[in-house]
């Protein structure tokens, strides 16, 4: 871990995004797969994170709003009701489609960032599709398309999410990135790899302090490799980005967000969780997905998730290999009791307001 200061107080001023004060300026990436409703409601109980973001969401056509064809409506969940600030993430390469779901997110859903994906590898959205991190290759169909969006947004503010080009003989974030000021953008987030990459080798944080230095008012977010608060922290003081975005890393540590708050707010950050502690963060989040989902998929879909939680834990890699088969409950709970070691939860004991074992056996989990 990088071993770094704390700021003193409001040394990083808020990142602001037109109307959108997002403060601190730290901010949760959207992760297609992860960062559903459940996942955001962990990060939220910690605290610290700026702006929270929902999973990428695809805009192939401007019906599926009302009829969820094409588009599982859990990538939705929650988004109506949650507290404020919230950013959607879209992806598209139809201008027309864009915008015409950009303006329900905004004047139906009310939510308070529009983002577009610009950044993203994975060859369905690429190869398949011609969008995500395929679009870099044409700054001018960028630039057009931010432009509808702005436009249909009327007032809420439209972000781009983009990396440093296709691939190493196709940087072209500099450029990019002018024509999605040019369209009108209100921030922009940079990742520091080029597409080709995938998530491999190591961010290029130079690079993505030269797309800030390119740019004459929109401010920037620096993502990729933050993996500690000491981290976050050094990228902004060193790289001259207006925010960082976490991904990866608050997969296993969503405490991440409070810790880095902490620092620059000049405060010592909260300590990293206790073994008996995470096991209720584990539990915490497991509840919400069953509650949604009921218990076999709940399950199913936890698996993913703690799996996360165990990295850097004694014994990780027989954890995954285990919580990785669980089909059922009582599986579940047994191998995160033999690795996140804790006193069994008292059933009756429903005032703490912390996870409950036995709300499994009222929520649909059995």
């Amino acid at each position: 871990m990088v071993a770094v200061d704390p700021l003193p107080p409001a040394a990083v001023p808020p990142l602001r995004l037109g109307a959108v004060v997002v403060d601190p300026p730290v901010l949760q990436a959207p992760m297609a797969g992860y960062t559903n409703y459940a996942f955001r409601q962990v990060v939220r109980g910690f605290g610290g994170a700026g702006l929270l973001a929902t999973e990428m969401i695809a805009a192939r056509s401007a019906t599926w709003l009302e009829t969820h064809r094409g588009e599982h409506p859990d990538r939705l969940w929650g988004v109506r009701d949650e507290p404020r600030p919230l950013a959607v993430q879209m992806w598209d390469n139809d201008p027309d489609n864009l915008a015409a779901v950009g303006h329900r997110l905004a004047h139906d859903f009310r939510v308070s960032v529009v983002d577009l994906n610009f950044g993203c590898p994975v060859r369905q959205v690429t190869e398949k599709a011609h969008s995500g991190s395929w679009l870099l290759r044409d700054p001018e169909r960028v630039g057009l398309i931010v432009r509808r969006v702005v436009e249909a947004c009327a007032g809420v503010p439209v972000t781009a999410k983009i990396r440093l080009g296709c691939s190493e003989s196709c940087r072209t974030a500099v450029e990019v990135a002018q024509r999605i000021e040019e369209a009108g953008a209100s921030g922009l987030t940079v990742h520091g790899r080029v597409a080709s990459q995938f998530f491999t080798g190591q961010a290029d944080w130079e690079a993505i302090a030269a797309v800030k230095k390119s740019l004459s008012r929109m401010p920037v977010i620096g993502n990729g490799d933050i993996t500690s608060a000491a981290v976050a922290v050094e990228r902004l003081r060193s790289s001259g980005v207006d925010g960082v975005m976490i991904a990866r890393e608050a997969l296993a540590r969503p405490w991440i967000f409070a810790q880095v708050a902490a620092l620059l707010a000049g405060r010592v950050p909260p300590p990293e969780p206790s073994l008996p502690e995470q096991r209720e963060i584990v539990l915490r989040h497991y509840d919400l997905v069953c509650r949604r989902f009921g218990a076999e998929r709940g399950t199913l879909l936890m698996r993913k998730f703690a799996c996360s939680y165990a990295q850097g834990l004694p014994g990780a890699r027989e954890f995954r290999g285990r919580v990785s088969r669980v089909t059922s409950v009582v599986e579940f709970l047994d191998v995160v009791a033999g690795w996140f070691p804790g006193q069994p939860r008292n059933p009756a004991n429903k005032t703490d307001g912390g996870p409950r074992e036995d709300i499994f056996h009222t929520s649909g989990c059995q």
